[in-house]
């Protein structure tokens, strides 16, 4: 059984207005379902078994579209930092009483085909108390915002961002509760908290081979539809 995953879908998404304006983007239309239920069934057929919603903006729609989890064979539990907007590391950091002592994080707009039971034997063999996936991006899908080398972080920086950075935060991430001691006030960016562990030598790394979905732009949206599509013709 995997650890607890939290879902961090409590954005504005502000980028897809005026398709966000009245729809949480977790519950945008990805070939005839909302996109979430999509994430769900991804997170199941991996052998999730808890996963905590961080909500805000229009959670309650989320949830009630959710509920219990039960028809995805997940047990769904939320957690709403509404209207405080603390971030995405102050959302987990507000779920921590449901998330135990380890658990996986991702965001509420990305669908991340990968091996997840792999992701957790790396961290559970690392020592460390966090872990980022990450991917040979190469500027393709994304601005690349990770040096790796020898299999390891050396830097990781969103905003001012280097040629030696090949690499992409995949999305997907391992955390110990611990992790988020010291992390300051809120509003705390995840970022934050993987930085930390950075300076302080306490994260890992693990290279995904297959590149990320998202569905926070239209582009995005169009390659997510279209993949899903192949996929079910098998």
């Amino acid at each position: 059984m995997l650890f607890p995953v939290a879902i961090l879908a409590g954005g504005l998404a502000t980028r897809l207005r005026p398709l966000t304006e009245q729809t949480p983007k977790a519950l945008i239309d990805i070939n005839g379902e909302p996109f979430i239920a999509h994430q769900l069934r991804l997170l199941s057929s991996h052998g999730a078994g808890r996963v905590i919603c961080c909500v805000g903006y229009l959670g309650e729609i989320i949830e009630t579209f959710i509920g219990d989890g039960s028809r995805f064979g997940l047990s769904v539990c939320y957690s709403s930092d509404w209207p405080a907007l603390e971030g995405t590391g102050g959302a987990i950091r507000r779920a921590l009483p449901l998330l135990g002592d380890c658990f996986f994080v991702l965001y509420g707009d990305s669908y991340l085909p990968c091996d997840y039971a792999a992701v957790q034997r790396a961290v559970e063999g690392s020592g460390t108390r966090g872990l980022m996936t990450v991917h040979k991006n190469e500027g393709k899908w994304d601005s690349s915002n990770v040096e790796l080398k020898a299999g390891k972080i050396v830097r990781y920086d969103k905003r001012q961002r280097t040629p030696s950075m090949q690499y992409i935060d995949y999305g997907l991430g391992l955390f110990s509760r611990d992790a988020f001691d010291g992390c300051g006030e809120s509003p705390l960016d995840l970022a934050a908290v993987y930085q930390k562990l950075l300076i302080h030598g306490e994260l890992a790394a693990y290279e995904v081979p297959d590149r990320f979905y998202e569905i926070g732009s239209p582009a995005g949206i169009d390659d997510l539809r279209a993949y899903l599509a192949r996929k079910a013709q098998g």
